[in-house]
């Protein structure tokens, strides 16, 4: 699990920078003429604007207020700190908090603001083509969150400026909104320039605000003309004052845009939560859990290795099996939004890649529900658990993107979503073989195995002895914290009660690496050599802060020892699907799979013809969950959506008795 807030950047990188500039001082000008840099320069267009708009909520946007050293260069038309707090003291409002977005430090003294009580916050941003980051845009809206929060009952304004007080101001001010008010784009756009007309009039970030909230920019939208009192470009660009003789051709040349273009496991998804949230929203998926408070660490499910022992447990309860997937675990919570409000889910972060044209695709493969609307399901069973999550959760989903495909204005945007969103399906004993054989080998992503799930489990916190998994002998494995130790001689540590436990004994060699030191510190998955005796490191886990608990490696060792393989494991299942227990209830489900699908049939849902597909004129670019295994792969097909993107598939049959 990681405690982040999912969803990757969804928008594209329009942040820029120039490669001379160093962190944490001021740079140098880049004025191609002579002309010296003066600090004390007005913005250019700065007089004119108009000092502050109307109060949102609790925001009012501003321009920045200049300080007494600008006073020879200001005849009239002044606008200090001093006056920006009696201008709001007059209209009834009282701030108590300044925002500052400006990306230099020259405007005035914090001082200015301190002696009459008032905070500020500084959140640098570069300005002019270049839109507020996320981690930006991330704090300003913690920062006005947590101001509100601690004045409940007293109404105080925080004034938000960056030098004009409208395209950073206003990305700034849009963002919040639409996350707090649960407001579309549009709306909060209009809302921000009805407050201070004209608005965000620069159209990168318009366009960046469509494209991050996944949203569709109507086409009937006209960005705003720049004003007439902004006639030169921000001077506060990378925090240099210019002027109106520089030459920006040159400075956009030195400009360097660096994107990941390479999906990995390892890739952090998502914002981090401030640190004064992470431990609130802890203790909600605790509680959810039932575990009361004071928890610590990943709470989520964990399965143990098959040994011999424990695999008796498939004979003594009911159980389904489903793939195990290599990805990264998340534990999905739902804050107060539209549809959900804290529902918990249980998946893994995969990455599919196309094997033919290696495009990559990130889906998110849910195999469990905790809770929905802050009512815990971890004492309801989970075949009744993964229902919900299909009712619940998948098929809204499919319905809302159905419908939105046929819109011309969609208001949300699924085709832009950093990630899909599965059910992952899960398979009768009796059809493991096909899984194994038929299904794991036609994956777009990496399988290591086998999950073995109680059909009728409550869902278990930490460790559950009763969720099995089974690995390929190679891919048996276990978590490191790995040091080099004196002599360049290798360290390899587990947990044992909260504390490091070094594994004297134990050797771990890197095959592909000539410096072991960069492995220093991190914590590196190895599986187990039997005929050299020793650990072989298979990769750092950059998404893990702790080795593996002594008692884990205890179980993957036993596994290990076991050597459970391949053909014991189908062995053993054709046996125990013979036992009562399962015999009568594999075709009891058979049967309610069969009526659930005629139920289908005279119900709103629909199958659709093949022909449809591949005439393209069906949204395929998300499936419908279909209970079943495959028997036989066909030939691809390339098909083209209503959108006019292509989607390639693979022809398969189904077979009843395989859900």
């Amino acid at each position: 699990m990681s405690y982040q807030m999912n969803g990757e950047n969804a928008r594209r990188d329009l942040k820029r920078k120039l490669p001379q500039m160093d962190r944490g001082h001021e740079p140098r000008s880049y004025n191609t003429n002579s002309t010296p840099y003066d600090r004390n320069a007005l913005p250019p267009g700065w007089l004119d604007c108009p000092a502050h708009g109307q109060e949102l909520g609790c925001l009012i946007p501003s321009k920045v207020p200049l300080g007494e050293s600008f006073n020879d260069y200001i005849p009239n038309k002044r606008y200090t700190p001093k006056q920006a707090i009696h201008q709001q003291r007059a209209l009834g409002r009282e701030l108590g908090l300044v925002i500052d977005l400006t990306n230099t430090t020259r405007y005035y003294q914090l001082s200015d603001w301190k002696k009459e009580g008032i905070g500020h916050v500084k959140i640098r941003c570069k300005g002019r083509d270049s839109v507020p980051d996320d981690e930006s845009v991330e704090k300003f809206c913690n920062e006005v969150l947590d101001f509100c929060s601690r004045r409940p009952n007293t109404k105080k304004y925080i004034l938000v400026h960056c030098t004009h007080g409208h395209n950073r101001t206003g990305y700034m001010i849009v963002s919040f909104l639409v996350r707090t008010e649960s407001i579309s784009v549009t709306e909060a756009i209009n809302k921000f320039a009805q407050a201070r007309p004209p608005g965000i009039y620069k159209q990168d970030y318009i366009d960046a605000l469509y494209m991050f909230f996944n949203e569709k920019k109507p086409e009937n939208l006209v960005c705003p003309q720049t004003p007439e009192w902004k006639s030169l470009p921000d001077p506060d660009y990378h925090g240099l004052s210019v002027s109106a003789t520089d030459n920006y051709t040159d400075i956009l040349k030195q400009e360097n845009i660096v994107r990941n273009e390479v999906m990995t496991n390892d890739d952090v998804l998502g914002d981090p939560i401030p640190s004064n949230q992470l431990r609130p929203m802890q203790e909600v998926c605790y509680q959810l859990l039932k575990m009361g408070k004071g928890g610590k660490g990943f709470p989520g499910s964990h399965p143990v290795s098959l040994n011999r022992e424990n695999l008796q447990l498939l004979r003594q309860r009911y159980y389904y099996a489903t793939w195990k997937a290599d990805g990264t675990r998340y534990s999905n919570g739902g804050t107060p939004e539209r549809n959900h409000h804290y529902t918990l889910l249980d998946g893994e972060m995969i990455i599919d890649t196309d094997p033919h044209t290696h495009k990559q695709e990130r889906r998110y493969l849910i195999y469990d529900l905790i809770a929905i609307n802050q009512v815990s399901l971890t004492e309801m069973p989970f075949y009744e658990r993964w229902k919900l999550l299909e009712k619940e959760v998948i098929e809204p989903r499919n319905m809302e993107r159905e419908a939105l495909s046929k819109s011309i204005s969609p208001y949300y945007r699924y085709d832009l979503e950093p990630f899909g969103v599965r059910r992952k399906g899960f398979w009768l004993l009796s059809t493991v073989s096909k899984l194994l054989h038929k299904f794991i080998p036609q994956l777009s992503h990496s399988s290591d195995g086998l999950v073995f799930q109680g059909w009728d489990d409550p869902y278990v916190p930490r460790t559950h002895e009763g969720l099995l998994k089974w690995k390929y002998p190679e891919m048996n494995s276990v978590d490191f914290y790995f040091e080099v130790g004196a002599g360049d001689r290798p360290l390899l540590f587990l947990f044992e009660r909260g504390k490091r436990k070094l594994m004297e004994g134990n050797a771990v060699i890197f095959k592909d690496a000539t410096d072991i030191s960069s492995y220093s510190g991190r914590i590196i998955e190895c599986y187990w050599d039997a005929a050299e005796h020793h650990w072989v490191c298979m990769r750092i886990r950059a998404d893990k802060a702790t080795p593996n608990d002594i008692n884990t490696y205890r179980k993957v060792m036993r596994s290990i020892k076991d050597n459970i393989t391949e053909e014991v494991l189908l062995n053993e299942i054709s046996e125990i699907i013979r036992l009562p227990l399962y015999a009568d209830r594999i075709q009891r489900d058979i049967k309610a799979h069969q009526h659930m699908v005629s139920s289908r049939r005279k119900s709103p849902f629909h199958f659709v013809p093949m022909a449809d597909v591949v005439g393209g004129s069906y949204d395929t670019d998300y499936l419908v969950d279909v209970i079943g295994v495959l028997t036989g792969v066909g030939s691809e097909r390339e098909i083209t959506n209503q959108n006019g993107t292509t989607t390639k598939l693979n022809v398969i049959a189904l077979e009843a008795d395989g859900y």
